[in-house]
């Protein structure tokens, strides 16, 4: 039942940028990825992705990116903004929460909880909470749209929009009361690296691609295999979405394809606003998809969002680890998804790793993880990254 209720939702490729050399030999450490397809004057969508983008200059009050913003998509846990939303709604004159429903929001906003979200759900009335959002005329809602008939259940199946996604935020920084937006903001600036629930790294899109401040609620949904972040998870056999659960094919919203969305806040005072929501091929990875976002979001132009200094580089090979020195005896902070793109700060000599037929001493060091993985994984050919530097030196 608690799958049921969750839909397909959760709420947290070997490829290279620049980094890889041409003519570099067909090995699982220099393939490249697909090339990507100019759809605006700024925003790069990875061929075969669907995306819908809407980035809102706050200070300028205007648009910078809007790319099919008012397409809709299957919330994932987007949705859970308006859950958070709609709880607190007519909890004035102080908005008090009582400790009990703290306990499960901050989870909710920070992690992506979906026990949480279950819960306000089914207690709160289900989709009757989407139709008094989109009743609510300060939102200001246009394609918002609860689960499609025959999935009363699936909070994740609500549809949204790019620029309805832009539109809440609006609402929450521009016109909710003070104690709604400090608590949703200041939870959505903690947000955690692993999601609570499945294990899965949502720090991607937003969080991957620029300094903070950010602010994010992200979103996902799909066959994807089971999350591995942290230093405690194990893979197993199970996915996010299990196939008994399968949906049927809905008429306007897709709810089959592997779906990864990243929204919130980027730059000082909440500046820009930033919405992209995407569907990838069926059977793409997490890793795929999270990189894909990544480079679709990299691409964008964010007033006020700080490019984070490094290199980004693919990687191969599953399940890699993250730790915190340049040996395999170091504590492992995390597992990457499988060929997912990292930001590479500089490299430094440590163990020898051997995985025949490479053999590699040199260590990336990763500065959105804080820790080290062995340059054996980086999809380049050489041992020693090109146009990195030492740790402990000026990058070149």
């Amino acid at each position: 039942m608690r799958m049921l209720l969750r839909g397909a939702a959760a709420l947290a490729a070997v490829v290279t940028v620049a980094s890889l050399t041409s003519g570099a030999a067909a090995h699982p450490r220099a393939e490249r990825a697909a090339g990507t397809v100019q759809t605006s004057e700024a925003a790069q969508i990875p061929a075969g992705v669907t995306a819908g983008v809407a980035v809102f200059d706050r200070r300028a009050g205007t648009f910078t990116e809007q790319v099919n913003e008012s397409a809709q998509f299957r919330s994932a846990s987007v949705v859970k903004l308006l859950l958070t939303l709609d709880f607190l709604w007519n909890r004035g004159p102080d908005y008090t929460i009582p400790p009990a429903d703290r306990a499960r929001l901050e989870p909710m906003l920070r992690g992506s909880d979906d026990d949480a979200a279950d819960h306000y759900w089914s207690t709160y009335g289900g989709s009757a909470i989407i139709n008094r959002m989109t009743a609510r005329t300060s939102l200001g809602l246009r394609d918002t749209a609860p689960p499609p008939a025959g999935y009363p259940g699936f909070w994740g199946y609500t549809a949204v929009s790019a620029r309805d996604t832009v539109a809440i935020y609006r609402y929450i920084l521009e016109k909710a009361p003070a104690p709604v937006r400090d608590f949703i903001m200041d939870n959505l600036r903690r947000s955690t690296r692993c999601s609570s629930t499945d294990h899965f790294d949502q720090h991607f899109g937003i969080a991957g691609s620029f300094d903070r401040p950010w602010t994010v609620k992200q979103g996902w949904s799909g066959k994807y295999g089971k999350g591995t972040c942290g230093s405690e998870a194990e893979p197993a056999g199970t996915q996010a979405e299990p196939a008994a659960a399968a949906p049927r094919a809905a008429a306007d919203v897709n709810l089959t394809r592997p779906a990864l969305h990243t929204t919130g806040t980027v730059g000082a005072d909440d500046r820009t606003i930033v919405a992209v929501l995407t569907l990838h091929p069926d059977g793409t990875s997490y890793g795929k998809a999270y990189t894909d976002i990544g480079r679709l979001t990299r691409s964008l132009n964010v007033p006020g969002g700080v490019r984070p200094a490094g290199t980004w580089f693919g990687t191969w090979g599953e399940l890699v680890s993250v730790r915190k020195g340049p040996t395999t005896g170091d504590d492992r902070i995390t597992r990457l998804p499988a060929g997912v793109e990292v930001l590479v700060g500089c490299q430094t000599r440590g163990q020898v790793v051997d995985v025949p037929p490479y053999t590699n001493e040199w260590w990336a060091y990763l500065p959105q993880y804080g820790g080290y993985m062995s340059n054996i994984y980086m999809s380049s050919p050489d041992n020693r990254l090109p146009n990195v530097p030492e740790c402990g030196s000026p990058r070149p």
